[in-house]
């Protein structure tokens, strides 16, 4: 058998099983198995520590981590790739394989059913490029008892969530992320390693759940529409931006009240900044 996630592995399967490639399901197989260690080791896994994986493909990934973690629940929404992952799964039985599209899955009673007596829940991925983003914001604005998420992603993306102020990563997704997570960038992974191979590089990055936000808004709603509010154009300062959905003269106010210049633009601002926004909405709704 050639070496998990080697090109060759790859190949093999593709062949052997005449699997055409869907582009429509965002299909990249990783061929460099050094890559998926660094994904597996960066996990920290033990056998107390449930995993859910999205898009197993092939299974490469998902061998290792059926040798690392207790359990694998995998979301696969291509039925085609059932035989293939029987095939290269069956020396194991610590995983289910659950066919269906993970934005449409009922994430916390499978969660419930398949892995309540895990101690840690990790989500470990190569995450689809075209749902990366709603992947990641529909998992953590569930509030889903999962404590790290280790993922392969395209690199703009990656950038963005692990962006700081005052840089030109720095957006909305960066303020969410970082408002609900610790974020932090493994690794570049180069385009030339996949099959087929996409039109931009990867990285890998970890994101460790706060147990508690160091900061709190009140309302999570109101929040996420603040920041996207806040970046909506980018050029625009921070009073523009707001005053496009809410009364100026109440923008105007609510940055006086908090000590915020309506000159600066959002990219600026750090996240206290955007909770000390939201939870004055909240609190003085009009």
């Amino acid at each position: 058998m050639p070496k998990i996630g080697s090109i060759s592995f790859v190949e093999k399967n593709l062949k052997e099983n005449q699997f055409k490639i869907k582009k429509k399901f965002g299909q990249n197989f990783l061929t460099d198995a050094s890559i998926l260690k660094r994904i597996v080791d960066s996990a920290e896994l033990d056998k107390n520590t449930a995993v859910i994986e999205i898009g197993p493909g092939l299974g490469a990934l998902t061998e290792l981590l059926c040798e690392a973690a207790g359990f694998v629940l995998a979301y696969e929404i291509d039925a085609d790739l059932i035989p293939i992952l029987n095939q290269n799964l069956k020396e194991f039985t610590n995983y289910k394989i659950i066919f269906e599209d993970i934005l449409k899955a009922d994430v916390l009673n499978d969660i419930e059913h398949y892995l309540k007596e895990y101690k840690n829940i990790y989500v470990v991925a190569n995450l689809p490029y075209y749902i990366t983003t709603p992947i990641l914001l529909g998992l953590l604005s569930k509030n889903l008892p999962i404590q790290r998420y280790v993922t392969m992603m395209q690199l703009e993306v990656a950038n963005r969530i692990c962006g700081k102020p005052d840089t030109k990563d720095y957006n909305a997704l960066s303020v969410w992320v970082e408002y609900k997570a610790k974020p932090t960038k493994i690794c570049k992974v180069p385009r030339t390693v996949f099959v087929p191979a996409p039109n931009v590089d990867s990285a890998v990055i970890r994101l460790d759940v706060y147990a508690e936000a160091p900061i709190k808004a009140i309302d999570e709603e109101i929040f996420s529409k603040l920041i996207r509010q806040c970046f909506a154009q980018r050029r625009k300062t921070l009073y523009n931006n707001l005053s496009l959905a809410y009364d100026k003269i109440y923008v105007q106010q609510m940055l006086d009240n908090l000590g915020i210049s309506p000159s600066v633009r959002a990219e600026v601002l750090p996240l206290s900044d955007f909770v000390r926004m939201s939870n004055y909405l909240t609190q003085n709704q009009k």
